[in-house]
């Protein structure tokens, strides 16, 4: 099915440039033009508010220098003596804006320096040291006494020379990659404004576009008109959990009141291919693991659906209550889709809640060519579905989306009558701060919400498209390279690519279980290499009896066919010696 607001791609993208990095010498604002389309220039502006002159006659702290550039880029900087200011000079401190903005702009230079360095490949991916060296040769501790402003920036220096930079494009390491410089400013402008989104008195803007957002999500699964309901969360574990407890209350009611004394034992079923999240949540709901009931995957990962109707059928004779069940649409380290049809079939029959939980692989609904893999989504009772995953929104973007309208709000609203009064002058239905479990919750959607203003939907679709194309390349490259081997055969649905390495001393061995234990050492060995050297990360865990593999995930939109090429040499490079 064709999801709504889709155009022709055609004109999207120029030439392909990214592999084009700024120079390291270079003054840092010359590069970030190119990066952040002049956004430095603009946040500048933002923070000079027409103050620029009276920073220019500050005396009593420093003089005005222009920020050494080499080039007329208009943006002049008071240089404050931050060495014998405190936090307390700032606002709101009286006469504390000259200062508070000569302090904001220099804290926006070691952010846009930070951003402009994660896309030059040049630089490490990480800057790697164990923890007890960080901890000795740094003084962490928290005193009793201020520092200043002074040390204040050094700390904030300090904590991005030793972050993982997670939107170079030769990181690989987790699902969350990637840095957006419009979500990036949209993050910005979110803890700026520092509010929360319990009801629209105090969150007006963001709880409507967190309303047409989640609409617009609803449309594109295939809810007719995008009824139903959601909520953003803070990742998709809590998304499950709420699925798992709306799915409860949807079944039991009186849940909610009497607890679970009142109801008969529940079961749960999923994937053994599926999140540990489901489990997770079973315990804090009081349901328990031991009532989730895992279903067996197929050797490309996929649920085997004969065998949830066995085991449905079987916790019903046992006396149990089946309530819940857990498709995977994109599993966490095969990218396996379970055929949800089937699924759907299934949970018809037997009255029982479907979820598909598309934390990694929902946003493939936003691609033509790619959202047949979750044909019969339509047919769940809710979804799990994480932008800060494939569509590269900043952490922390995770929604749940549910079909039935107002089954979130009835399954958790208190009617907390010093928040949620019933006499407000606006439409009550737009606080929406009682469907959550939180009171306080942060402002997601904006990030999602402004990034898909700019890319349009066509945007997101080209970005996980191309994501697919990369991961599709690597399987090509090493499906038949010597030294390598696939963990399970077939082209993957996902952008997960698994393989194991074997370097020449094991890749000949006929001693078959001398051979899995040493092969067992290898990828630790390269990812630990890899992290020390800082030129590359991607991630490896055994799975069942497969010994520790490799699991490359790509949603980094900045990485190119180079960034992959580098990576497979780099493999080789440092494992040729095990």
């Amino acid at each position: 099915m064709t999801s709504p607001g889709f155009r022709s791609l055609g004109g999207l993208y120029g030439a392909d440039d990214s592999n084009q990095s700024p120079s390291t010498p270079r003054a840092w604002c010359q590069a970030a033009q190119k990066f952040t389309g002049d956004l430095g220039s603009k946040l500048y502006a933002l923070l000079n508010v027409g103050e620029s002159e009276k920073i220019a006659s500050q005396t009593d702290k420093g003089s005005t220098e222009t920020c050494g550039c080499n080039k007329p880029c208009n943006c002049p900087k008071g240089n404050v003596e931050f060495s014998y200011l405190y936090s307390t000079d700032l606002l709101p401190a009286s006469d504390g804006d000259l200062r508070t903005m000569a302090f904001l702009k220099e804290v926006v230079d070691i952010m846009l320096e930070y951003t402009v360095k994660s896309f030059d490949r040049s630089t490490k991916v990480i800057d790697f040291h164990y923890p007890n060296e960080l901890l000795q040769t740094n003084n962490w501790d928290l005193s009793d006494e201020p520092e200043t402003l002074d040390g204040i920036l050094l700390y904030c220096r300090e904590t991005l020379k030793y972050a993982i930079k997670t939107g170079h494009p030769r990181y690989f390491n987790q699902l969350s990659t990637g840095l957006d410089m419009v979500g990036l400013a949209a993050d910005w402008l979110t803890s700026t404004a520092n509010t929360n989104m319990f009801t629209y008195e105090v969150a007006p803007v963001f709880v409507l576009l967190e309303y047409v957002t989640l609409k617009k999500m609803r449309e594109i699964i295939g809810w007719p008109n995008g009824v139903g309901d959601g909520i953003f969360s803070p990742g998709g574990a809590i998304s499950n959990m709420y699925a798992m407890l709306v799915a409860r209350f949807k079944m039991f009611p009186e849940v909610k009141e009497r607890g679970m004394s009142s109801v008969p034992r529940l079961a749960a079923f999923t994937s053994e291919h599926s999140h540990f999240s489901i489990k997770k949540g079973a315990a804090a709901l009081g349901i328990g693991t031991e009532s989730v009931v895992c279903i067996k995957a197929d050797e490309r990962g996929k649920l085997i659906p004969s065998d949830l109707e066995k085991r449905i059928i079987e916790a019903k004779q046992k006396g149990l209550v089946p309530f819940f069940v857990s498709a995977t649409a994109g599993t966490t380290v095969y990218g396996a889709f379970d055929p949800l049809h089937a699924i759907a079939d299934i949970c018809k029959r037997h009255n029982v809640w479907m979820h598909v939980d598309g934390a990694w692989g929902g946003s493939l609904l936003m691609s033509r060519k790619h959202r047949w893999k979750l044909d019969g989504v339509e047919r769940a009772n809710s979804v799990t579905w994480n932008p800060h995953k494939m569509m590269s929104v900043p952490l922390q973007c995770s929604a749940l989306l549910v079909r039935e309208e107002g089954l979130i709000q009835n399954c958790n609203q208190l009617q907390a009558c010093y928040l949620f009064q019933q006499d407000k002058h606006y439409d009550m239905a737009y606080d929406t701060g009682d469907k959550a479990l939180q009171c306080g919750r942060h402002v997601d959607v904006f990030k999602l919400w402004l990034m898909w203003r700019a890319k349009g939907t066509i945007g997101f679709e080209a970005q996980i498209d191309k994501c697919l194309e990369l991961s599709e390349y690597l399987y090509n490259k090493i499906k038949d390279r010597e030294g390598y081997e696939m963990v399970f055969h077939g082209k993957p649905q996902h952008t997960n690519v698994c393989f194991w390495y074997l370097p020449p001393g094991i890749r000949y061995l006929e001693d078959k279980e001398e051979k899995r234990r040493r092969l067992h050492k290898v990828a630790p060995v390269i990812k630990a290499r890899m992290m020390e050297y800082g030129t590359t990360m991607v991630s490896y865990q055994p799975q069942g009896n497969n010994v520790n593999f490799f699991r490359m995930v790509i949603s980094n939109p900045a990485a190119t066919f180079e960034d992959i090429d580098f990576l497979i040499e780099e493999i080789e490079r440092l494992g040729q010696d095990l």
